[in-house]
């Protein structure tokens, strides 16, 4: 069993930044990788950023490239996600997940963090 733990989120204009940490906790951890996802009203879930745990590859979605940043610390088992240069549209709740063992199947969500940006 794997709990996680999301925070960071609040309200901010637009063109400001937030960061979100996503803590792991419930046993040894040594994930395959970490994601970030978010889910705006009325819409479905999107990827934002993943990184591999051992090798720490990234990836982003384009509506994010150049304004977020996706970090890992290993040794607290908590990955973040720093957004910068935040626009209305990136309002949404935002959730970690964790792929265990393989790059297919994400085995647990957090519950998630609001993230608000106003005009």
């Amino acid at each position: 069993q794997v709990q996680l733990v999301e925070s960071g989120g609040g309200l901010v204009q637009a063109g400001g930044s937030l960061r979100l940490s996503c803590a792991a906790s419930g046993r040894t951890f040594s994930p395959y990788a970490m994601d970030w996802f978010r889910q705006a009203p009325g819409k479905e879930r999107e990827f934002v950023a993943s990184i591999t745990w051992s090798g720490g590859i990234k990836y982003y979605t384009d509506s994010v490239k150049g304004r977020f940043t996706i970090s890992r610390d290993n040794a607290k088992n908590t990955v973040y996600l720093q957004m910068n240069s935040l626009k209305p549209e990136d309002t949404a709740t935002y959730y970690c997940a964790v792929r265990l063992y393989t790059a297919f199947n994400r085995d647990y969500w957090g519950q998630g963090t609001q993230v608000t940006v106003s005009s």
